[in-house]
């Protein structure tokens, strides 16, 4: 069974047995904005590439952007593994997970490398000195994500009132609200 069928097969599994959540799916500029809700302020995913070989090879990544098409960028070292990965295939899997506040995306998508220096300039920040000999490094490369896929899983009401249904519902037995999950359709 191949990577993808496999993360299918749990994740309708969830959500099928799952009777904590409301599904509602998002559609165009909703779930363009629901992506930049959340994976800017999570900042931090995990990028695997390589996905048709095991083991697939993952890097924790921060997200420079979300542009107004829903594609998620990145900055990267060119001679990286992840890098020469998706030179050999774009398809890559993210994921974003912020458990203080108890919010999950998960993005499949296609990669493209950009050695642009505008779109370079755009995205670095000073923080990138720490990977990087500033911005005219010529290692440099930006990664654009296309979203063909994506999931979520975000709390209906804040962290706070969903832990406190989450709480009344072990007391009573009741099956808690708390969540809304979906897929993103761009």
């Amino acid at each position: 069974m191949d990577y993808f069928c496999l993360l299918n097969i749990l994740r309708n599994k969830f959500i099928k047995t799952n009777k904590i959540m409301s599904k509602e799916n998002l559609y165009n500029d909703a779930a363009i904005k629901k992506i930049k809700e959340m994976a800017e302020p999570i900042d931090f995913a995990m990028m695997a590439t390589n996905l048709k070989q095991m083991p697939i090879h993952m890097i924790p990544m921060s997200t420079k952007k979300v542009d107004d098409l829903g594609q998620i960028w990145f900055l990267s070292n060119k001679n990286n593994t992840h890098t020469q990965n998706i030179i050999r295939d774009a398809h890559l899997h993210l994921v974003y997970a912020d458990k203080s506040d108890m919010q999950f995306l998960n993005v499949y998508g296609m990669a493209t490398i950009y050695t642009d220096k505008e779109i370079i300039d755009e995205l670095y920040g000073k923080s990138d000195d720490a990977w990087f000999e500033g911005k005219d490094d010529p290692n440099i490369t930006a990664i654009c994500v296309k979203p063909s896929e994506a999931f979520y899983w975000d709390p209906k009401n804040g962290k706070l009132i969903s832990l406190l249904k989450m709480g009344v519902a072990a007391i009573t037995g009741d099956q808690p609200d708390s969540m809304d999950t979906g897929k993103l359709n761009l």
